[in-house]
């Protein structure tokens, strides 16, 4: 219960903090200073506890551009062109993508399961996963994020799998 309560105060402080250093610095460090902070809330995970394993990889990474899909699905009904990411952005997008996943459907949502077991971990995580985003999206974009974080947190519970949501989170990133 305490490994809990430290991984979902330091994943939201994390978040917070990064949004805050955004705003004083710019994006680009903060946001990928703070994906690199937040994959390190995995330390001291098995990777099968955080669902990463090389079994089946070909099955994870076409259900990872599935994911990709969905996430997308809103934007692209609305899609009328968009200018590509610099090199720089596009960094720092998939370090916080990948970092997010990792503190939120790796490290958070293994110990809400430990506690509290699978459906705890899918609401848990998506929850907090919004919680996370409400100093840096607008509130009526907070129902959007949570529900990204409830198809992530399906899929990582369903499939057993981290490598899925880190290449559809990540793309989604990028794309938007």
């Amino acid at each position: 219960m305490l490994r809990l309560a430290v991984v979902a105060v330091l994943v939201v402080a994390l978040e917070w903090g990064r949004v805050l250093l955004e705003r004083a610095t710019g994006p680009i460090p903060a946001i990928a200073l703070g994906g690199l902070a937040l994959g390190l809330c995995v330390i001291g995970w098995k990777p099968e506890a955080l669902g990463l394993s090389r079994d089946h990889l070909w099955l994870k990474l076409l259900g990872g551009l599935a994911i990709a899909a969905v996430l997308l699905l809103p934007a692209a009904v609305r899609w009328q062109g968009a200018p590509v990411l610099p090199a720089p952005l596009a960094l720092s997008a998939i370090a916080i993508a990948v970092g997010e996943e990792l503190a939120f459907r790796g490290a958070l949502y293994a110990a809400l399961e430990a506690v509290w077991g699978p459906l705890a971990a899918v609401l848990g995580s998506a929850l907090v996963f919004a919680a996370g985003h409400v100093l840096s999206h607008p509130p009526l974009f907070l129902l959007a994020v949570l529900a990204a974080g409830l198809l992530l947190g399906t899929w990582r519970w369903a499939a057993r799998d981290l490598v899925g949501p880190i290449l559809g989170h990540t793309l989604a990133d990028l794309a938007l």
